[in-house]
């Protein structure tokens, strides 16, 4: 069989319960982390089912998987989407920074010279936006750039689920216009720039323990 028909055959192999699956879960993922379903949702194997025009079976296993990855939780009618406390994000918080300031040592020592463009580009597109919905997106893109700049693949994988782990908590508010991360990644970026590892480290570090405590007091308000 020439090569061209090969690759059309094996496109046109029906999708197999694996690969239900991983799309059902995939699909799923992205709209707990999207916010479609908020903390506290009730998630109906049957009613999500109907919902997605798929069987049973990929969504029950669908499910399961998100309960090991900590997004959902068992519940008296099936399961339901993690509601963080505040312990529950000290946690993770905890567990971040010791990651990502090791990430910033990391990248005040391996960066490129691509990689101090883009973390300086990066900075002075959020230093100049205007519209405060669009700041939290911006931080997250300079910190991403920031973890690819640490080359350890490891580390940024830890990294990635630890940000799913706290995206299932959004506070409703918007950050302000004097919201001093900036700043933060300003004093990040010039440790990176001299290469002083120590100093980026404890910068990062700095940072990220405002950051947990800002996202418990939102918490702690809006449960008010």
């Amino acid at each position: 069989m020439a090569p061209r028909q090969a690759a059309d055959t094996i496109s046109e192999q029906p999708r197999t319960p694996l690969d239900a699956t991983e799309a059902q879960y995939a699909l799923l993922r992205q709209h707990i982390v999207e916010g479609r379903f908020p903390p506290g949702s009730a998630l109906l194997e049957t009613a999500l089912s109907a919902e997605y025009g798929v069987s049973r079976t990929p969504m029950r296993e669908a499910l399961h998987r998100l309960a090991q990855d900590g997004l959902i939780e068992r519940s008296t009618r099936g399961f339901r989407v993690r509601v963080r406390t505040p312990e529950e994000i000290v946690d993770i918080y905890d567990a971040r920074t010791s990651l990502e300031s090791t990430a910033a040592g990391l990248a005040a020592v391996r960066h490129t010279e691509f990689d101090l463009a883009r973390l300086t580009h990066l900075l002075d597109e959020r230093r100049n936006a205007s519209d405060p919905k669009t700041f939290g997106k911006l931080n997250n893109t300079w910190h991403d750039a920031l973890r690819t700049a640490a080359h350890n693949a490891t580390i940024m994988d830890l990294l990635a689920r630890l940000d799913t782990l706290l995206a299932i908590y959004r506070s409703g508010r918007t950050q302000n216009a004097d919201d001093p991360s900036v700043d933060h990644h300003e004093a990040v970026l010039t440790a990176i720039r001299d290469r002083d590892a120590e100093t980026a480290q404890n910068a990062m570090r700095d940072h990220l323990r405002f950051m947990r405590d800002r996202r418990i007091a939102n918490l702690l308000a809006e449960d008010r």
